[in-house]
Protein backbone atom coordinates (compact mmCIF):
# COMPACT_ATOMS: atom_id res chain seq x y z
CA UNK A 1 0.00 0.00 0.00
CA UNK A 2 1.59 3.40 -1.00
CA UNK A 3 0.92 6.35 1.30
CA UNK A 4 2.14 9.48 0.01
CA UNK A 5 2.11 11.68 3.28
CA UNK A 6 3.24 14.94 3.07
CA UNK A 7 6.99 15.66 3.37
CA UNK A 8 8.15 15.42 7.51
CA UNK A 9 11.46 17.75 7.08
CA UNK A 10 13.53 17.69 10.34
CA UNK A 11 14.35 21.46 11.19
CA UNK A 12 17.98 20.29 12.73
CA UNK A 13 18.52 23.89 13.50
CA UNK A 14 16.10 24.69 15.58
CA UNK A 15 16.20 21.90 17.34
CA UNK A 16 19.67 22.54 18.39
CA UNK A 17 18.21 26.36 19.15
CA UNK A 18 15.28 24.60 21.50
CA UNK A 19 17.84 22.50 22.90
CA UNK A 20 20.33 25.25 24.02
CA UNK A 21 17.40 27.23 25.39
CA UNK A 22 15.79 24.16 27.45
CA UNK A 23 19.89 23.93 29.03
CA UNK A 24 20.18 27.69 29.70
CA UNK A 25 16.89 27.47 31.65
CA UNK A 26 17.37 24.64 33.83
CA UNK A 27 20.83 26.32 34.72
CA UNK A 28 19.44 29.15 35.84
CA UNK A 29 16.32 27.60 37.43
CA UNK A 30 18.84 25.57 39.34
CA UNK A 31 21.10 29.02 40.17
CA UNK A 32 17.93 30.57 41.35
CA UNK A 33 16.84 27.38 43.43
CA UNK A 34 20.33 27.59 45.06
CA UNK A 35 20.18 30.90 45.93
CA UNK A 36 16.97 30.83 47.30
CA UNK A 37 17.45 27.79 49.59
CA UNK A 38 20.62 29.60 51.08
CA UNK A 39 18.39 32.83 51.59
CA UNK A 40 16.28 30.62 53.06
CA UNK A 41 18.72 28.96 55.36
CA UNK A 42 20.36 32.36 56.16
CA UNK A 43 17.17 34.14 57.18
CA UNK A 44 15.88 30.65 58.97
CA UNK A 45 19.05 30.85 61.06
CA UNK A 46 18.85 34.86 62.10
CA UNK A 47 15.51 34.49 62.98
CA UNK A 48 16.34 30.99 65.67
CA UNK A 49 19.25 33.37 66.69
CA UNK A 50 16.99 36.62 67.11
CA UNK A 51 14.44 33.97 68.92
CA UNK A 52 16.64 32.84 71.42
CA UNK A 53 18.05 35.62 72.07
CA UNK A 54 15.07 36.92 73.31
CA UNK A 55 13.62 33.62 75.18
CA UNK A 56 16.90 34.58 77.52
CA UNK A 57 16.75 37.99 77.98
CA UNK A 58 12.79 37.34 79.16
CA UNK A 59 14.12 34.67 81.55
CA UNK A 60 17.39 36.58 82.90
CA UNK A 61 15.55 38.65 85.56
CA UNK A 62 13.73 35.85 87.42
CA UNK A 63 16.51 32.98 86.32
CA UNK A 64 19.79 34.72 87.35
CA UNK A 65 21.60 31.35 87.02
CA UNK A 66 19.89 30.56 83.78
CA UNK A 67 22.36 29.70 81.46
CA UNK A 68 22.30 32.10 78.31
CA UNK A 69 22.70 28.91 76.13
CA UNK A 70 18.66 28.15 76.03
CA UNK A 71 18.00 26.91 72.59
CA UNK A 72 14.52 26.91 70.82
CA UNK A 73 13.81 25.21 67.86
CA UNK A 74 10.27 24.85 66.10
CA UNK A 75 9.39 21.15 65.82
CA UNK A 76 10.75 19.36 63.00
CA UNK A 77 7.80 17.69 61.56
CA UNK A 78 6.44 21.27 60.71
CA UNK A 79 9.51 21.96 58.23
CA UNK A 80 9.10 20.48 55.04
CA UNK A 81 12.01 21.70 51.90
CA UNK A 82 10.67 22.71 48.88
CA UNK A 83 13.58 23.67 47.42
CA UNK A 84 15.44 20.87 47.79
CA UNK A 85 12.13 18.61 45.97
CA UNK A 86 12.10 20.83 43.37
CA UNK A 87 16.44 20.84 43.03
CA UNK A 88 15.55 16.66 43.02
CA UNK A 89 13.54 16.90 40.57
CA UNK A 90 15.16 19.32 38.04
CA UNK A 91 18.37 16.66 38.88
CA UNK A 92 15.79 13.72 37.91
CA UNK A 93 15.23 15.98 34.65
CA UNK A 94 18.44 17.02 33.73
CA UNK A 95 19.22 13.17 33.77
CA UNK A 96 16.43 11.91 31.62
CA UNK A 97 17.55 15.00 29.21
CA UNK A 98 21.07 13.57 29.20
CA UNK A 99 20.21 9.84 28.67
CA UNK A 100 17.41 11.01 25.61
CA UNK A 101 20.24 13.22 24.12
CA UNK A 102 22.71 10.04 24.30
CA UNK A 103 19.78 7.36 23.17
CA UNK A 104 18.98 9.93 20.25
CA UNK A 105 22.69 10.47 19.55
CA UNK A 106 23.12 6.32 19.74
CA UNK A 107 20.96 5.70 17.00
CA UNK A 108 21.74 8.13 14.79
CA UNK A 109 25.00 6.63 14.29
CA UNK A 110 22.88 3.44 14.35
CA UNK A 111 21.07 4.72 11.07
CA UNK A 112 24.47 6.21 9.79
CA UNK A 113 26.02 2.58 9.97
CA UNK A 114 22.50 1.10 8.39
CA UNK A 115 22.73 3.61 5.24
CA UNK A 116 26.22 3.10 4.68
CA UNK A 117 25.62 -0.68 5.00
CA UNK A 118 22.77 0.06 2.71
CA UNK A 119 24.76 1.34 0.25
CA UNK A 120 27.77 -0.69 0.54
CA UNK A 121 25.36 -3.84 -0.48
CA UNK A 122 23.89 -2.15 -3.42
CA UNK A 123 27.38 -1.11 -4.94
CA UNK A 124 28.67 -5.00 -4.38
CA UNK A 125 25.52 -5.83 -6.73
CA UNK A 126 26.22 -3.27 -9.18
CA UNK A 127 30.04 -4.45 -9.89
CA UNK A 128 28.71 -8.08 -9.62
CA UNK A 129 26.84 -7.19 -12.63
CA UNK A 130 29.63 -5.57 -14.27
CA UNK A 131 30.61 -7.52 -17.43
CA UNK A 132 33.58 -9.19 -17.25
CA UNK A 133 35.30 -7.61 -19.88
CA UNK A 134 34.46 -4.27 -18.62
CA UNK A 135 35.67 -4.82 -15.33
CA UNK A 136 39.24 -6.02 -16.58
CA UNK A 137 39.85 -2.84 -18.38
CA UNK A 138 38.58 -0.48 -15.71
CA UNK A 139 37.71 -2.97 -12.71
CA UNK A 140 40.98 -0.50 -11.14
CA UNK A 141 38.72 2.44 -11.37
CA UNK A 142 35.66 1.79 -10.09
CA UNK A 143 34.83 3.74 -7.08
CA UNK A 144 31.82 5.44 -5.44
CA UNK A 145 32.74 6.63 -1.50
CA UNK A 146 29.65 7.09 0.70
CA UNK A 147 28.85 10.75 1.40
CA UNK A 148 26.14 10.54 3.72
CA UNK A 149 23.68 12.62 1.83
CA UNK A 150 21.04 10.05 0.73
CA UNK A 151 19.12 8.39 3.49
CA UNK A 152 19.39 4.57 1.98
CA UNK A 153 17.57 3.07 4.32
CA UNK A 154 13.81 4.81 2.72
CA UNK A 155 14.12 3.42 -0.39
CA UNK A 156 14.65 0.20 0.78
CA UNK A 157 11.99 -2.96 1.93
CA UNK A 158 12.42 -4.18 5.59
CA UNK A 159 10.38 -6.51 7.58
CA UNK A 160 9.57 -5.79 11.03
CA UNK A 161 8.81 -9.29 13.18
CA UNK A 162 7.02 -8.26 16.52
CA UNK A 163 5.46 -10.76 19.16
CA UNK A 164 3.40 -9.63 22.53
CA UNK A 165 2.80 -12.08 25.22
CA UNK A 166 1.12 -12.17 28.31
CA UNK A 167 1.50 -14.72 30.68
CA UNK A 168 0.65 -15.65 34.28
CA UNK A 169 3.79 -16.57 36.59
CA UNK A 170 5.33 -17.07 39.85
CA UNK A 171 7.29 -14.94 41.78
CA UNK A 172 7.94 -16.48 44.81
CA UNK A 173 4.66 -17.03 47.01
CA UNK A 174 2.85 -14.44 44.50
CA UNK A 175 1.22 -14.96 41.31
CA UNK A 176 1.74 -12.03 38.39
CA UNK A 177 0.63 -11.48 35.50
CA UNK A 178 3.30 -10.36 33.19
CA UNK A 179 3.64 -9.10 29.30
CA UNK A 180 6.77 -9.01 26.73
CA UNK A 181 7.14 -7.62 23.91
CA UNK A 182 9.67 -8.95 21.18
CA UNK A 183 10.61 -7.36 17.76
CA UNK A 184 13.07 -7.91 15.19
CA UNK A 185 13.54 -5.76 11.79
CA UNK A 186 15.58 -7.65 8.99
CA UNK A 187 16.52 -6.33 5.46
CA UNK A 188 15.15 -7.96 2.64
CA UNK A 189 17.27 -10.35 2.35
CA UNK A 190 16.34 -11.36 6.46
CA UNK A 191 19.23 -10.34 7.86
CA UNK A 192 18.90 -8.96 11.19
CA UNK A 193 19.32 -4.89 11.71
CA UNK A 194 17.65 -4.72 14.68
CA UNK A 195 16.03 -6.25 17.61
CA UNK A 196 14.87 -5.50 20.86
CA UNK A 197 12.70 -6.65 23.99
CA UNK A 198 10.54 -4.71 26.53
CA UNK A 199 8.44 -5.05 28.82
CA UNK A 200 4.38 -4.66 28.79
CA UNK A 201 3.44 -2.70 31.09
CA UNK A 202 -0.65 -3.02 32.97
CA UNK A 203 -1.09 -6.35 31.62
CA UNK A 204 -3.76 -7.13 34.20
CA UNK A 205 -6.23 -7.58 32.10
CA UNK A 206 -4.46 -7.11 29.11
CA UNK A 207 -5.45 -10.15 26.34
CA UNK A 208 -3.14 -11.90 24.02
CA UNK A 209 -4.35 -9.85 20.84
CA UNK A 210 -4.00 -6.63 23.21
CA UNK A 211 -0.49 -7.77 23.76
CA UNK A 212 -0.06 -7.88 19.81
CA UNK A 213 -0.84 -4.56 19.21
CA UNK A 214 1.08 -3.35 21.24
CA UNK A 215 3.94 -5.51 20.00
CA UNK A 216 2.96 -3.63 16.52
CA UNK A 217 3.29 -0.47 18.36
CA UNK A 218 6.86 -1.17 19.04
CA UNK A 219 7.49 -2.59 16.31
CA UNK A 220 6.47 0.61 13.95
CA UNK A 221 7.85 2.91 16.57
CA UNK A 222 11.31 1.21 16.41
CA UNK A 223 11.10 1.15 12.13
CA UNK A 224 10.09 4.91 12.29
CA UNK A 225 13.27 5.89 14.57
CA UNK A 226 15.70 4.05 11.88
CA UNK A 227 13.82 6.32 9.14
CA UNK A 228 12.81 3.29 7.74
CA UNK A 229 9.66 4.34 4.78
CA UNK A 230 8.73 0.88 3.41
CA UNK A 231 8.39 -2.20 5.61
CA UNK A 232 6.01 -5.42 5.64
CA UNK A 233 4.68 -6.05 9.64
CA UNK A 234 4.84 -9.65 10.16
CA UNK A 235 2.47 -10.90 13.06
CA UNK A 236 1.36 -15.06 13.76
CA UNK A 237 -1.63 -14.04 15.40
CA UNK A 238 -4.70 -14.42 12.92
CA UNK A 239 -7.21 -11.71 14.61
CA UNK A 240 -3.97 -9.32 15.07
CA UNK A 241 -3.45 -9.53 11.30
CA UNK A 242 -7.25 -9.48 10.56
CA UNK A 243 -7.02 -5.83 12.30
CA UNK A 244 -4.67 -4.65 9.85
CA UNK A 245 -5.33 -5.81 7.25
CA UNK A 246 -8.75 -3.97 7.22
CA UNK A 247 -6.76 -1.00 7.99
CA UNK A 248 -4.73 -1.72 4.67
CA UNK A 249 -7.60 -2.79 2.59
CA UNK A 250 -9.91 0.11 4.03
CA UNK A 251 -7.05 2.37 3.46
CA UNK A 252 -7.77 1.81 -0.46
CA UNK A 253 -11.51 1.79 -0.31
CA UNK A 254 -12.50 6.32 0.00
CA UNK A 255 -11.57 7.15 -3.57
CA UNK A 256 -13.32 4.10 -4.67
CA UNK A 257 -16.71 4.91 -2.61
CA UNK A 258 -16.19 8.98 -3.76
CA UNK A 259 -16.59 7.60 -7.18
CA UNK A 260 -18.68 5.02 -7.18
CA UNK A 261 -21.85 6.85 -4.77
CA UNK A 262 -20.45 10.63 -4.89
CA UNK A 263 -19.81 10.81 -1.68
CA UNK A 264 -21.26 8.56 1.62
CA UNK A 265 -21.71 9.56 4.96
CA UNK A 266 -18.68 8.48 7.26
CA UNK A 267 -20.87 5.77 8.76
CA UNK A 268 -22.05 4.27 5.65
CA UNK A 269 -18.65 4.26 4.73
CA UNK A 270 -17.74 2.40 7.27
CA UNK A 271 -20.50 0.12 7.56
CA UNK A 272 -19.78 -0.58 3.37
CA UNK A 273 -16.09 -1.02 4.45
CA UNK A 274 -16.77 -3.77 6.85
CA UNK A 275 -19.16 -5.40 4.55
CA UNK A 276 -17.12 -5.56 1.41
CA UNK A 277 -13.96 -6.59 3.75
CA UNK A 278 -15.58 -8.76 6.01
CA UNK A 279 -12.92 -8.98 8.71
CA UNK A 280 -12.42 -8.95 11.79
CA UNK A 281 -12.68 -5.24 13.56
CA UNK A 282 -11.73 -4.27 17.30
CA UNK A 283 -14.62 -3.09 19.19
CA UNK A 284 -14.94 0.66 20.83
CA UNK A 285 -12.54 -0.31 23.78
CA UNK A 286 -8.72 0.34 24.26
CA UNK A 287 -8.07 -2.36 22.03
CA UNK A 288 -9.96 -0.49 19.58
CA UNK A 289 -7.69 3.11 20.63
CA UNK A 290 -4.80 0.99 20.15
CA UNK A 291 -5.53 -0.32 16.61
CA UNK A 292 -6.54 3.42 15.91
CA UNK A 293 -2.68 4.48 17.39
CA UNK A 294 -1.61 1.69 13.98
CA UNK A 295 -3.57 3.32 11.77
CA UNK A 296 -1.97 6.91 12.67
CA UNK A 297 1.35 5.62 12.44
CA UNK A 298 0.99 3.21 9.54
CA UNK A 299 0.42 6.64 7.52
CA UNK A 300 4.16 7.12 8.15
CA UNK A 301 4.79 4.94 6.25
CA UNK A 302 5.39 4.98 2.09
CA UNK A 303 4.69 1.53 2.36
CA UNK A 304 3.53 -0.86 4.92
CA UNK A 305 1.88 -4.26 4.27
CA UNK A 306 0.54 -6.94 7.06
CA UNK A 307 1.71 -10.79 6.23
CA UNK A 308 0.34 -13.58 8.08
CA UNK A 309 3.42 -15.67 9.79
CA UNK A 310 3.55 -19.16 10.30
CA UNK A 311 5.03 -19.95 14.05
CA UNK A 312 7.98 -21.64 12.96
CA UNK A 313 9.34 -18.22 11.26
CA UNK A 314 8.54 -16.29 14.34
CA UNK A 315 10.57 -18.05 16.88
CA UNK A 316 13.40 -16.05 17.31
CA UNK A 317 11.01 -12.91 18.24
CA UNK A 318 8.84 -14.90 20.08
CA UNK A 319 11.88 -15.91 22.61
CA UNK A 320 12.84 -12.18 23.49
CA UNK A 321 9.36 -11.99 24.66
CA UNK A 322 9.59 -14.38 26.49
CA UNK A 323 13.42 -12.92 27.48
CA UNK A 324 11.59 -9.63 28.38
CA UNK A 325 8.70 -11.80 30.39
CA UNK A 326 11.62 -13.78 32.29
CA UNK A 327 13.44 -10.58 33.16
CA UNK A 328 10.88 -9.43 35.32
CA UNK A 329 9.91 -12.84 37.33
CA UNK A 330 13.81 -13.08 38.47
CA UNK A 331 15.66 -11.58 41.13
CA UNK A 332 19.55 -11.53 42.18
CA UNK A 333 20.61 -13.65 45.05
CA UNK A 334 23.05 -15.68 46.56
CA UNK A 335 23.75 -18.76 44.95
CA UNK A 336 26.27 -21.28 45.25
CA UNK A 337 28.16 -20.08 42.39
CA UNK A 338 28.05 -16.73 44.12
CA UNK A 339 26.26 -13.70 43.35
CA UNK A 340 23.50 -14.80 40.36
CA UNK A 341 19.80 -14.78 39.62
CA UNK A 342 16.81 -16.93 40.92
CA UNK A 343 13.65 -17.94 39.56
CA UNK A 344 10.21 -19.68 41.14
CA UNK A 345 9.80 -23.46 38.88
CA UNK A 346 5.30 -22.96 38.22
CA UNK A 347 5.32 -27.27 38.75
CA UNK A 348 7.05 -27.34 42.71
CA UNK A 349 7.07 -23.79 43.50
CA UNK A 350 10.67 -23.10 44.62
CA UNK A 351 13.21 -20.89 44.25
CA UNK A 352 15.75 -22.02 41.65
CA UNK A 353 18.71 -20.80 40.94
CA UNK A 354 17.99 -19.41 37.09
CA UNK A 355 21.07 -22.16 35.54
CA UNK A 356 19.01 -24.80 36.75
CA UNK A 357 15.79 -24.27 34.49
CA UNK A 358 15.24 -25.55 31.48
CA UNK A 359 13.25 -24.09 28.54
CA UNK A 360 11.08 -26.05 25.93
CA UNK A 361 11.87 -25.27 22.40
CA UNK A 362 9.39 -23.17 20.41
CA UNK A 363 6.95 -22.04 23.53
CA UNK A 364 10.32 -21.22 26.13
CA UNK A 365 8.21 -22.03 29.08
CA UNK A 366 10.36 -22.92 32.01
CA UNK A 367 10.56 -25.04 34.52
CA UNK A 368 13.35 -26.42 36.88
CA UNK A 369 15.95 -29.22 35.54
CA UNK A 370 14.10 -31.98 38.41
CA UNK A 371 10.53 -31.16 37.65
CA UNK A 372 11.38 -31.56 33.82
CA UNK A 373 13.23 -34.66 34.47
CA UNK A 374 10.51 -36.45 36.47
CA UNK A 375 7.77 -34.83 33.92
CA UNK A 376 9.88 -36.65 30.92
CA UNK A 377 10.77 -40.00 32.64
CA UNK A 378 7.01 -40.66 33.37
CA UNK A 379 5.95 -40.29 30.19
CA UNK A 380 8.75 -42.73 28.97
CA UNK A 381 7.66 -45.08 31.38
CA UNK A 382 4.02 -44.91 29.72
CA UNK A 383 5.08 -45.18 26.36
CA UNK A 384 4.24 -41.19 25.36
CA UNK A 385 6.25 -38.67 23.82
CA UNK A 386 6.79 -35.84 26.40
CA UNK A 387 5.37 -32.29 25.70
CA UNK A 388 5.21 -28.88 27.79
CA UNK A 389 3.62 -28.97 31.26
CA UNK A 390 2.50 -25.99 30.60
CA UNK A 391 -1.43 -26.27 31.11
CA UNK A 392 -2.96 -26.02 26.97
CA UNK A 393 0.49 -26.15 25.45
CA UNK A 394 1.24 -28.73 23.13
CA UNK A 395 4.85 -28.29 22.44
CA UNK A 396 6.75 -31.41 22.09
CA UNK A 397 10.05 -31.52 24.08
CA UNK A 398 13.05 -32.34 21.86
CA UNK A 399 15.35 -35.05 22.76
CA UNK A 400 18.43 -33.24 22.16
CA UNK A 401 17.48 -30.49 25.09
CA UNK A 402 16.64 -33.35 27.57
CA UNK A 403 20.26 -34.35 27.33
CA UNK A 404 20.45 -31.56 30.36
CA UNK A 405 18.83 -33.58 32.38
CA UNK A 406 18.24 -37.02 31.39
CA UNK A 407 20.36 -39.94 31.46
CA UNK A 408 22.25 -40.55 27.80
CA UNK A 409 19.93 -43.74 28.17
CA UNK A 410 16.62 -42.43 28.48
CA UNK A 411 17.87 -40.31 25.85
CA UNK A 412 18.34 -42.65 23.46
CA UNK A 413 15.04 -44.51 24.46
CA UNK A 414 12.92 -41.12 23.43
CA UNK A 415 14.97 -41.30 20.24
CA UNK A 416 14.12 -44.38 19.30
CA UNK A 417 10.65 -44.10 20.31
CA UNK A 418 10.17 -40.93 18.05
CA UNK A 419 11.91 -42.59 15.12
CA UNK A 420 9.96 -45.39 16.04
CA UNK A 421 6.75 -43.64 15.69
CA UNK A 422 7.80 -41.71 12.47
CA UNK A 423 7.88 -45.12 10.64
CA UNK A 424 5.52 -47.12 9.15
CA UNK A 425 5.21 -50.59 10.23
CA UNK A 426 5.34 -52.11 6.87
CA UNK A 427 8.33 -49.61 6.60
CA UNK A 428 10.40 -50.69 9.49
CA UNK A 429 13.43 -52.67 9.07
CA UNK A 430 15.92 -54.14 12.40
CA UNK A 431 19.70 -54.46 11.56
CA UNK A 432 19.73 -58.62 11.90
CA UNK A 433 22.82 -58.30 14.24
CA UNK A 434 21.78 -58.77 17.79
CA UNK A 435 23.74 -56.71 19.40
CA UNK A 436 23.30 -53.92 17.50
CA UNK A 437 18.97 -54.04 16.34
CA UNK A 438 18.88 -50.60 15.25
CA UNK A 439 15.72 -49.72 13.90
CA UNK A 440 15.78 -47.97 10.45
CA UNK A 441 12.88 -47.40 7.23
CA UNK A 442 13.12 -49.60 4.21
CA UNK A 443 14.04 -46.58 2.40
CA UNK A 444 16.36 -45.67 4.29
CA UNK A 445 19.13 -47.99 4.85
CA UNK A 446 18.47 -48.88 0.59
CA UNK A 447 19.30 -45.54 -0.13
CA UNK A 448 22.40 -45.57 2.70
CA UNK A 449 23.56 -49.53 0.94
CA UNK A 450 23.26 -47.94 -2.46
CA UNK A 451 26.29 -45.79 -2.01
CA UNK A 452 28.49 -48.58 -1.74
CA UNK A 453 26.65 -51.51 -3.64
CA UNK A 454 24.58 -50.55 -6.64
CA UNK A 455 22.43 -53.68 -7.08
CA UNK A 456 21.29 -53.26 -3.39
CA UNK A 457 17.81 -53.68 -4.32
CA UNK A 458 17.80 -56.62 -6.64
CA UNK A 459 19.95 -58.91 -4.32
CA UNK A 460 18.57 -58.18 -0.91
CA UNK A 461 21.80 -56.98 0.75
CA UNK A 462 21.64 -53.67 3.23
CA UNK A 463 24.15 -52.30 5.01
CA UNK A 464 22.83 -50.84 9.03
CA UNK A 465 23.48 -46.94 8.98
CA UNK A 466 24.17 -47.98 12.95
CA UNK A 467 26.79 -50.95 13.04
CA UNK A 468 27.73 -50.46 9.59
CA UNK A 469 27.92 -54.41 9.21
CA UNK A 470 25.89 -55.89 6.03
CA UNK A 471 22.46 -57.84 6.33
CA UNK A 472 19.89 -60.11 4.41
CA UNK A 473 16.66 -57.58 4.75
CA UNK A 474 15.01 -61.25 3.60
CA UNK A 475 16.18 -63.66 5.41
CA UNK A 476 16.84 -61.13 8.40
CA UNK A 477 20.06 -62.98 8.88
CA UNK A 478 23.82 -61.36 8.70
CA UNK A 479 24.47 -61.48 4.48
CA UNK A 480 25.20 -64.52 3.02
CA UNK A 481 27.83 -63.61 0.32
CA UNK A 482 28.21 -65.98 -2.61
CA UNK A 483 24.59 -67.13 -2.00
CA UNK A 484 20.76 -66.56 -2.89
CA UNK A 485 18.34 -66.79 -0.34
CA UNK A 486 16.69 -69.49 -1.82
CA UNK A 487 20.28 -71.36 -1.40
CA UNK A 488 20.62 -69.70 1.95
CA UNK A 489 16.90 -71.09 3.12
CA UNK A 490 17.84 -74.69 1.49
CA UNK A 491 21.29 -74.94 3.42
CA UNK A 492 19.46 -73.77 6.90
CA UNK A 493 15.89 -75.22 6.72
CA UNK A 494 16.24 -74.77 10.44
CA UNK A 495 15.58 -71.15 12.40
CA UNK A 496 18.30 -69.63 14.65
CA UNK A 497 18.46 -70.37 17.67
CA UNK A 498 17.30 -67.31 19.04
CA UNK A 499 14.47 -67.56 16.78
CA UNK A 500 13.35 -70.94 17.64
CA UNK A 501 13.26 -69.73 21.55
CA UNK A 502 10.98 -67.03 20.32
CA UNK A 503 8.89 -69.66 18.37
CA UNK A 504 8.75 -71.90 21.18
CA UNK A 505 7.95 -69.25 23.61
CA UNK A 506 5.41 -67.98 21.71
CA UNK A 507 3.62 -71.42 21.06
CA UNK A 508 3.80 -71.73 24.44
CA UNK A 509 1.67 -68.20 25.44
CA UNK A 510 -0.69 -69.14 21.98
CA UNK A 511 0.44 -65.49 20.80
CA UNK A 512 -0.29 -64.88 16.92
CA UNK A 513 2.09 -63.62 14.39
CA UNK A 514 0.28 -60.93 11.86
CA UNK A 515 0.68 -62.76 8.62
CA UNK A 516 1.57 -58.98 6.88
CA UNK A 517 3.98 -57.77 9.18
CA UNK A 518 5.28 -60.54 11.15
CA UNK A 519 4.19 -58.91 14.57
CA UNK A 520 4.15 -61.02 17.15
CA UNK A 521 1.17 -60.25 19.43
CA UNK A 522 0.03 -61.87 22.43
CA UNK A 523 -4.36 -61.52 23.51
CA UNK A 524 -4.51 -60.41 27.12
CA UNK A 525 -7.69 -60.49 27.20
CA UNK A 526 -10.89 -59.08 25.70
CA UNK A 527 -12.13 -60.04 22.00
CA UNK A 528 -10.65 -62.35 19.13
CA UNK A 529 -11.06 -60.15 16.70
CA UNK A 530 -7.72 -58.46 16.48
CA UNK A 531 -6.35 -55.60 14.70
CA UNK A 532 -2.64 -55.26 14.09
CA UNK A 533 -0.83 -52.15 14.36
CA UNK A 534 -0.08 -52.24 10.82
CA UNK A 535 -4.20 -52.18 10.18
CA UNK A 536 -4.38 -55.94 9.13
CA UNK A 537 -7.40 -57.16 10.79
CA UNK A 538 -7.45 -61.09 11.42
CA UNK A 539 -8.61 -63.80 13.82
CA UNK A 540 -6.82 -64.36 16.30
CA UNK A 541 -7.56 -68.12 17.06
CA UNK A 542 -6.82 -68.92 13.38
CA UNK A 543 -5.16 -66.22 11.96
CA UNK A 544 -7.62 -65.53 9.05
CA UNK A 545 -8.25 -62.68 7.59
CA UNK A 546 -11.08 -60.55 8.39
CA UNK A 547 -12.90 -59.03 5.47
CA UNK A 548 -15.79 -56.55 5.53
CA UNK A 549 -16.18 -56.71 9.02
CA UNK A 550 -16.96 -60.48 9.19
CA UNK A 551 -14.04 -63.39 9.67
CA UNK A 552 -13.43 -65.37 6.81
CA UNK A 553 -13.05 -68.51 8.55
CA UNK A 554 -15.59 -71.26 10.72
CA UNK A 555 -13.97 -70.69 13.95
CA UNK A 556 -16.60 -72.08 16.96
CA UNK A 557 -15.45 -69.06 18.64
CA UNK A 558 -17.78 -67.04 15.60
CA UNK A 559 -21.24 -69.14 16.69
CA UNK A 560 -23.90 -66.83 17.80
CA UNK A 561 -23.96 -67.97 21.27
CA UNK A 562 -19.82 -67.34 21.77
CA UNK A 563 -20.41 -64.22 20.11
CA UNK A 564 -22.61 -63.79 23.05
CA UNK A 565 -20.10 -64.78 25.50
CA UNK A 566 -17.55 -62.88 24.61
CA UNK A 567 -19.36 -59.08 24.08
CA UNK A 568 -20.64 -59.98 28.24
CA UNK A 569 -16.77 -60.93 28.82
CA UNK A 570 -15.68 -57.38 27.61
CA UNK A 571 -18.07 -56.07 29.51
Amino acid sequence: MENHSPDEGKATQTDNEDEDDLKSVLTLQRHLLMEAKTLDSDIDFAFHLQMQEAFSASLSPHHPSSSLDVTLSPPSDMDFDYVTLMLQDIERFEMERKDREESEEEMRRFRNDLNRSIYDQNFARYIMNVPEQEWNNYGDNYERPYDGKVVEAQNEGFRVYVKGLVSEERIREMKVSVGGVGVAICDFWNNLVLELRKKLDGVEFMTGEMAGVEAVIHGLNAALSLDLKRVTLFVDDFLVYQFYQELHVVDMLPMAYNHLSGGISFMASSFFKFQITGRQQPGQSKLGTKVNEVSLLQKRFTYFQPSFAARNDMSFVFKLARDAIVSQITWPAETSNGKGLKETCMICFEDIDATQMFTVDDCFHRYCFSCMKQHVEVKLLNAMVASCPHEGCNTEVTIDSCGKFLDPKLVEIMSNRKKEASIAVSEKVYCAFPRCSALMSKSEVLQYTRTVMLVAEQSGARKCVKCHRFFCIYCKVPWHFDMTCIDYKRLNPHPAREDAMLNTLATKKQWRECIKCKHVIELAGGCYHITCRCGFEFCYTCGAEWRNKKPTCSCPIWDEPNIIHNRRRRQ
